[in-house]
């Protein structure tokens, strides 16, 4: 399974740090779980990229979790990123949507216009013992980088950037590369967030030229650039932001990667009574389970499934 890479980076003069990745392996391992529409497939692919530059922010024991969800014909964009189990291990990152196929324009110009009215979620959970982080913010915006960013700023009070870029193979038919770049002026504190040590150690006020100034250069970044070039990705960094002191920091592996498993799927259906499981249950007379994420499909034996069950 390929395995790619977060990049950190700080940029010494404006005080800004940042998060680039570039996606193809892990991205397409991705895609080919579901057969989505073009603007679906856009969408997928961007939440892919914004899930893993936010993930590698935070100082993570679990999961960091992603939802837009609204009442357009995409009802759902979902993401999950996994924090890795030990140093020098992957993250795991996994992303679906759940859309309407009769009603989503497969290539409409603004596919994030597609989710209609709803919000966006993100949600930290740190592990047993610990109390998960919620935050959530309406659908705004044209973009789901536009809308991560005005979650930042009004949730978080983060002066935040986010520039998303994808690619698609030569004949068009399906997206091949993605990526994207996320910068942000960091406070001594935000729930859930890292803090930023800061290069006087106590952390310091943003200043309006150093953030403009940082946008835009951020701004002169091409999609070829982002998403597609054969370029590392430490050569763009100090391409667009030499003149602010970058360092880069280590890299931190990503791969795709999903949690379920028999005894997760079981669980899931213990909520359940004997009644709804009999209107679950196939002519062949077994209950089929699929995971949304990796596609994953699973047959059970009725009897052994439902709360009643599970009290037996």
């Amino acid at each position: 399974m390929a395995i790619e890479s977060v990049l950190p980076f700080q940029l010494d003069k404006s005080d800004i740090r940042g998060r680039i990745v570039r996606f193809k392996h892990v991205l397409g391992n991705i895609l080919s779980r579901r057969n989505y529409p073009p603007s679906v497939e856009e969408l997928v692919a961007e939440t892919t990229v914004l899930t893993a530059v936010i993930g590698q922010t935070i100082k993570l024991r679990w999961k960091l979790s992603l939802q837009f969800r609204g009442d357009g014909p995409v009802r759902l964009i979902a993401s999950d990123y996994f924090a890795p189990d030990s140093i020098g291990m992957p993250a795991r990152i996994r992303v679906y949507s759940s859309f309407d196929n009769e009603r989503v324009d497969p290539v409409a110009s603004l596919p994030f216009k597609e989710t209609g009215q709803g919000y966006f979620a993100v949600l930290i959970d740190q592990g047993q013992g610990q109390t998960p982080y919620q935050g959530i913010t309406p659908i705004t915006g044209t973009t789901i980088a536009k809308c991560a960013e005005s979650f930042f700023e009004q949730s978080e009070q983060l002066a935040t950037r986010i520039v998303l870029s994808t690619e698609r193979s030569p004949d068009g038919k399906k997206i091949c590369k993605a990526g994207g770049i996320l910068v942000q002026h960091m406070p001594d504190k935000s729930p859930g967030l890292e803090p930023r040590p800061g290069l006087n150690g106590n952390g310091s006020m943003l200043h309006a030229d150093d953030w403009s100034r940082v946008s835009c250069l951020l701004a002169t970044a091409t999609n070829k650039e982002i998403a597609g070039e054969d370029s590392t990705l430490e050569t763009l960094i100090f391409r667009l932001f030499h003149e602010e002191g970058p360092r880069v920091f280590n890299k931190q592996p990503v791969e795709f990667g999903c949690t379920c498993s028999p005894d997760k799927v079981r669980r899931s259906l213990s909520v359940y009574s004997a009644k709804d499981i009999a209107t679950m249950t196939t002519e062949q007379g077994t209950v089929d389970a699929v995971c949304q994420f990796c596609g994953e499909s699973y047959v059970f034996d009725p009897s052994s499934l439902g709360f009643e069950a599970q009290r037996g």
